[in-house]
């Protein structure tokens, strides 16, 4: 886990005032393996892309800390695998998602890899058909449906 998701899961399920709870000098519950330079740099980074904020209570999470939490807990969604290896893959994925989606991306590369799809390059896929219909609205819900481009082969691909 990212420094950033420790420090956002941290200031989400502590209390500030908590007094039972050990903290660093910035407020927070001790991060044994980083290093002082290296929570102060990601504070920073974060406090300018307004997920956290520091007031006179201490750290805490801004709305959009918050949403990228949901957004981060709703891309771990996981979908069952349907295909077996002997199925023909007859269908060809093309996606381009953005940098700014990059776990979205990743998530979206690991389904096809667990969906028995073969990488012909970085965006474009090969496997069985059709992808889930489960997972094909979860994509349109998390805004990548118009990201990804599905074609039906004619006859099956092989290596």
């Amino acid at each position: 886990m990212k420094l950033i998701e420790k420090i956002l899961e941290t200031l989400e399920n502590t209390s500030p005032s908590y007094k039972g709870t050990k903290v660093n000098i910035f407020g927070l519950p001790k991060f044994k393996k980083e290093s002082y330079g290296n929570i102060r740099s990601t504070l920073s980074y974060m406090k300018t892309k307004g997920l956290i904020e520091n007031s006179d209570k201490g750290w805490h999470l801004t709305t959009a800390g918050k949403n990228y939490m949901k957004k981060k807990a709703e891309s771990l969604v996981q979908f069952e695998y349907h295909f077996s290896s002997d199925t023909p893959k007859n269908l060809i994925v093309m996606f381009d998602i953005p940098e700014t989606q990059k776990t979205e991306r990743e998530w979206f590369r690991w389904h096809l890899k667990k969906f028995n799809y073969t990488m012909i390059q970085r965006s474009v896929w090969v496997g069985p058909s059709p992808l889930p219909k489960e997972f094909m609205e979860y994509l349109k819900k998390i805004h990548l449906k118009d990201a990804v481009k599905t074609f039906k082969l004619a006859r099956a691909y092989k290596k």
